[in-house]
């Protein structure tokens, strides 16, 4: 797959998902890449924090991608950076605070010397190849969140990246609405847009609103005050800045992604009147309505400050009497957790807050009305809905359509679109996948080890060994060692049991020791079946002695 004289869009993550976005658009035998991002576990993932994209499709092609340019700062678009970026070997472009992030990710990782990051100021142009790029700042819930208007041979693109419209933005300046509407007039082949709430029927409010609700909650407040939020949410931590002054409270920041958002914001200029903040044990020590804390964990992040306030592992301790406010939105899927959190917060006789109570949050994504804003400025030849699971692509393309927008086309990971000559459409499928960030390793999301791991996660684990003598009898009884096996009172009887299964096999005669572990294998699970109903992994160590 090299693109001919032809404009081609591929989405390797992003489409199909919330999450892990990597945009890939080809012209002349060139790509480039539009953020490289992350999305976090779940259950099915044992053992497993961080999903990245598989870049296979590119990395096969690295000799033809020109550089990734990034749109901002979220983990979802920045995220795989430190673990995919050094093997592509091309240059990264970002504007000054995205930057900002990206070299603390990429210091950790040992890599400052290995990846190339220019830093493109705001609202600058650069050009990679047949491709030029312009940043255009957008209205998001980090600084500098930018679309990216891209010129190619066969007509410009208008790539929003993650966006909202917000009147009153507490960072940043976003472009005006008759600044998008000269965008427009030049002509837009494609707008590339972010699906996130496109069933939200009201727009997401400006994050000036968000003060007041917090206001009233934290002054109402007659004990320690914690807020949690996206530790990458710079608009919101500014605005808990201000709150903490309105209502009289220090401010203490619980979280070492905070820290990272306000020394990186602080070093290009932004957040200059962050109030100083203290430490853990001057929060304790101070009269408990005199303090508030930000922290991380409001996505029920087992290892993030909030759960470990909740379970007591954390220097900051909360009682019956203190406030929890959540100032962030519950992100599908993570409900178990978050409702783990906050049942350990209740049992405290913590009182908590969220946004279905209070005006404590809004969204960085556009709702209804914003997507008709933006179909009006930009007046695009076609949709093409990117940032979603496939019920937000396919709603945001019938709403287009509603809107007058000529076209729209709905693709999903992997799905290969001609965007120019001729009509927009699909033209082919190319294999995408998922990989894990195990320990230190990278691994294929379905692959052996996850695959194990599910069934042991699943079924238990039996280890057997066998000692077979020169005569091909049983030499000892087997031993059997076992986890996650649900015998509970009856372990004994089932031990004998599965011992004995594993001796008969084992004392069948077979001289090869292939099917004699295999015979050892099936005896033992089948045993535990008949006791259980399950179907663990069986390992067998055979000894011939």
């Amino acid at each position: 797959m090299t693109p001919g004289k032809e404009l081609l869009f591929l989405a390797l993550g992003g489409s199909g998902e919330i999450g892990m976005n990597v945009n890939l658009y080809g012209t002349q035998g060139k790509w480039v890449m539009v953020d490289c991002g992350i999305t976090f576990a779940d259950p099915a993932y044992p053992g497993i924090d961080l999903i990245l994209p598989d870049l296979s499709f590119i990395e096969e092609r690295a000799d033809a991608l020109l550089g990734i340019v990034l749109t901002h700062g979220h983990e979802d678009h920045i995220g795989a950076l430190p673990y995919l970026a050094a093997d592509l070997g091309v240059p990264l472009y970002a504007t000054p605070f995205t930057a900002g992030l990206i070299r603390g990710k990429l210091e950790e990782e040992g890599l400052l010397d290995k990846v190339k990051l220019h830093v493109v100021e705001n609202e600058g142009s650069f050009a990679l190849g047949p491709f030029g790029f312009r940043y255009v700042p957008l209205a998001h819930s980090i600084p500098e969140g930018n679309a990216l208007l891209i010129d190619t041979p066969y007509g410009r693109i208008f790539h929003t990246g993650d966006w909202k419209v917000d009147d009153e933005p507490l960072l940043g300046t976003p472009s005006t609405a008759a600044e998008l509407e000269a965008i427009g007039d030049g002509g837009i082949l494609a707008l590339v847009c972010d699906s996130t709430n496109v069933f939200n029927e009201k727009a997401s409010g400006s994050e000036s609103s968000v003060r007041a609700g917090l206001d009233d909650a934290v002054a109402a407040a007659t004990g320690r005050v914690l807020v949690t939020t996206f530790a990458s949410n710079a608009a919101r931590l500014q605005t808990l800045g201000r709150v903490a002054r309105d209502t009289g409270r220090k401010l203490c920041v619980a979280g070492r992604s905070l820290d990272r958002i306000l020394k990186v914001a602080r070093s290009v200029g932004y957040m200059k009147d962050f109030p100083e903040t203290v430490d853990f044990d001057t929060a304790m020590r101070l009269p408990p309505r005199e303090v508030m804390i930000v922290a991380t964990g409001g996505q029920g992040e087992s290892r993030a400050a909030l759960a470990r306030v909740a379970f007591d592992s954390h220097p900051i301790k909360l009682s019956k009497g203190d406030l929890v406010v959540f100032s962030s939105k519950q992100i599908p899927g993570n409900e178990m957790a978050i409702g783990r959190i906050q049942n350990a917060l209740a049992a405290k006789g913590v009182a908590m807050i969220t946004d279905r109570q209070a005006h404590v949050h809004v969204s960085g994504h556009p709702g209804r009305p914003e997507l008709a804003l933006m179909y009006k400025w930009i007046r695009p030849e076609l949709l093409l809905p990117v940032h979603g699971e496939m019920r937000h692509m396919a709603e945001q393309a019938r709403f287009a359509l509603e809107c007058g927008v000529p076209n729209a086309l709905v693709q999903q990971n992997g799905t290969v679109v001609r965007l120019a000559p001729g009509a927009p459409e699909a033209i082919g499928q190319e294999r995408v996948g998922r990989l894990v960030l195990d320990g230190d390793i990278i691994l294929p999301a379905d692959g052996a080890t996850i695959n194990e791991r599910r069934k042991i996660a699943i079924n238990g684990q039996i280890s057997v060994a066998v000692a077979i003598d020169g005569k091909g009898r049983v030499a000892a009884d087997p031993e059997i060692r076992m986890q996650g096996i649900p015998v509970e009172e009856d372990r004994d009887a089932f031990l004998r049991d599965a011992g004995d299964a594993a001796a008969a096999a084992a004392g069948s005669g077979e001289r090869d020791d292939g099917r004699l572990r295999e015979a050892v294998r099936l005896a033992v699970r089948r045993s535990a079946t008949q006791w259980t109903g399950k179907k663990p992994v069986v390992d067998v160590l055979l000894l011939r002695v």
